[in-house]
C-alpha cells in the first residue's frame, strides 16, 4: 500500500507564518513577545531543545532568554525565581525545562508559573480550560498531534480515533481536543486489555507511551494515520558492529509504514510541529495579556 509520511517541517510553515505575522503585529502595538527558558543544572538533552527553541523564536521575530540555574538550587528559591517573572511584564511567557533534579517539586514548581504565562499549556488552570473546549493555551504536543491530524485532509467529525496513553499532559488532554472535533475516541493504556483490537479499527492512531516498538504494522487498520508522539533511546549496533544510541518512537516504523496511510516519523514528525505550537502560544498569550491590559484601563 502507498503510504504518505507527515513532514513535521511541513506541517509546521504556515504555521510559522501566521505566529511572524501575528508577532509583528504586536510588536507594533509595544508589546514585545518574550520567552523565558528556565533550566535547572546541566542535562544535554534539555540543552539541544533549548537551543531548537532559540533558533525557532529568532526566526519568528520572538525574544528568547535562556536563565540557568544551579542543580542545587531549592525548590523554595526556585519559586522565588518564577513569581519574580510572573510579575515581570518584560517576560510575556515561561518554559520549564525538562526533566528537574529529584529534589525539586515539579509539581509545585509548574504551578507556580501564572497560567497567563504558561505556554507550554500544563498548568493546572489551562489543563482545566480544556474541558471546555478552551486550547489557545493548551499543552503543546497535544496540540501539535491534532494539528497534523488535520494535515492529512481527514474529516475529523465522526473519526474512529485510537489515543495510546493517558498522562496528564498528551493522552488526556488529546482525548478532549478529539472530543471537541466531534472524532469519536477510544483512550487505551496499562490497564487496557488487547490493545490490538482497539487499534486495528481505528481511522487513527495516536502513541504517547514511552515503549519502543509497541505498535507493530499488523495493529493498524490498513489506510490508518498513524501519530507517533514517544520519544525513546535505544542501542543499535551499526555496519561496523559499534554500538550507538538512535532516537526511536513508539511505533515500529519499519513494518507500519507499509500498513498507514500516513505516519510521522521519530524524529522529524511530532518534535518540529510541537515547537512551533509552543511559539504559538508565546505569541497567543501576549495577545490576552495585552487584551487583558486594555480592559482594565477601560474599567
Amino acid at each position: 500500500m502507498s503510504h504518505k509520511i507527515i513532514k513535521g517541517r511541513e506541517v509546521s510553515r504556515p504555521i510559522r507564518a501566521e505566529i511572524k505575522q501575528r508577532a509583528a503585529t504586536l510588536r507594533k502595538a509595544g508589546w514585545i513577545p518574550r520567552l523565558a527558558s528556565l533550566e535547572v543544572g546541566n542535562n544535554p538533552a534539555a540543552g539541544l531543545y533549548i537551543r531548537n527553541q532559540q533558533r525557532v523564536a529568532e526566526k519568528l521575530e520572538i525574544e528568547f532568554e535562556n536563565r540557568r540555574y544551579p542543580h542545587e538550587i531549592s525548590t523554595r528559591e526556585l519559586l522565588a525565581a518564577i513569581r519574580a517573572m510572573n510579575v515581570d511584564p518584560r517576560v510575556t511567557g515561561i518554559i520549564l525545562q525538562r526533566p528537574l533534579p529529584r529534589h525539586i517539586d515539579l509539581g509545585d514548581v509548574q504551578s507556580a508559573i501564572a497560567p497567563s504565562k504558561d505556554v507550554e499549556g500544563m498548568h493546572p488552570t489551562n489543563i482545566g480550560k480544556v474541558v471546555y473546549d478552551d486550547f489557545v493555551l493548551g499543552p503543546c504536543t497535544s496540540l501539535a498531534s491534532v494539528e497534523i491530524l488535520k494535515s492529512t485532509g481527514l474529516e475529523l467529525r465522526g473519526l474512529e480515533v485510537v489515543v495510546v496513553g493517558h498522562s496528564e499532559i498528551v493522552g488526556k488532554p488529546l482525548g478532549l481536543h478529539l472530543m471537541a472535533e466531534l472524532a469519536t475516541v477510544t483512550i487505551c493504556h496499562h490497564g487496557t486489555r488487547n490493545l490490538a483490537t482497539h487499534t486495528r479499527r481505528a481511522d487513527a492512531v495516536f502513541v504517547a507511551v514511552g515503549k519502543p516498538g509497541l505498535i507493530t504494522g499488523d495493529m493498524i487498520k490498513p489506510g490508518a494515520a498513524v501519530i507517533d508522539i514517544g520519544i525513546n533511546q535505544v542501542e543499535v549496533v551499526d555496519d561496523a558492529g559499534n554500538a550507538k544510541n538512535k532516537t526511536v518512537g513508539d511505533v515500529d516504523f519499519g513494518s507500519a509504514h507499509e500498513v498507514a496511510g500516513w505516519i510521522t516519523p521519530v524524529p522529524g514528525g511530532v518534535g518540529p510541529v510541537t515547537l512551533s505550537i509552543l511559539m504559538r502560544n508565546v505569541v497567543a498569550a501576549v495577545e490576552q495579556q495585552k487584551a487583558a491590559y486594555e480592559r482594565a484601563m477601560l474599567a
